[in-house]
């Protein structure tokens, strides 16, 4: 469990579904810039957190809780590419939770989290048209190191992805 001062990043619980479907899952706006597609209803959101619990296993990746009452509001993820590299996997946020300062609490723990392991550098990345996102990382102060082409795979449109790195 990794935890800010207003947030908790802690493994899913099967019980944490109907939150992330009401707070993240069904949200277009939450879905704008991630790889994966809005749940459609809760069967399919059941099933997203089966999957995510499997998944949970074997990688750092998390739920974050909003500290005060405990409700799942969204997930993040890092993984290490290299001896002393890291990279976030993912940062995603409830709609409702936008604007509070919760990416850079979210951000700044993951880093926190990883340094504790070995890292010496911290990768970041951000579709270019996520403006807070990259925001984010500039006021961070991750340095921007490239863009690369990608496809989004759910509807095969075309989008670049900025990509930062942190020295620790």
């Amino acid at each position: 469990m990794l935890e800010t001062k207003d947030l908790v990043l802690d493994k899913a619980h099967m019980s944490d579904w109907k939150d992330m479907y009401c707070n993240v899952w069904s949200r277009l706006e939450c879905a704008r810039y991630m790889a994966w597609k809005v749940a459609e209803n809760e069967s399919e959101a059941m099933e997203r957190m089966k999957k995510g619990i499997e998944y949970q296993k074997d990688h750092d990746t998390y739920l974050i809780y909003e500290k005060a009452c405990m409700r799942a509001i969204g997930f993040a993820g890092v993984e290490k590419i290299a001896p002393d590299v890291y990279a976030e996997t993912g940062i995603c946020l409830g709609a409702d939770y936008f604007g509070r300062g919760y990416g850079s609490q979210v951000v700044l723990c993951l880093v926190e989290y990883c340094k504790g392991q070995g890292a010496r550098e911290f990768g970041y990345s951000a579709r270019e048209g996520n403006v807070a996102a990259n925001r984010l990382a500039v006021s961070m102060g991750f340095a921007a190191v490239g863009i690369e082409e990608k496809t989004d795979r759910r509807n095969g449109n075309k989008y670049r992805l900025v990509k930062y790195r942190l020295e620790l």
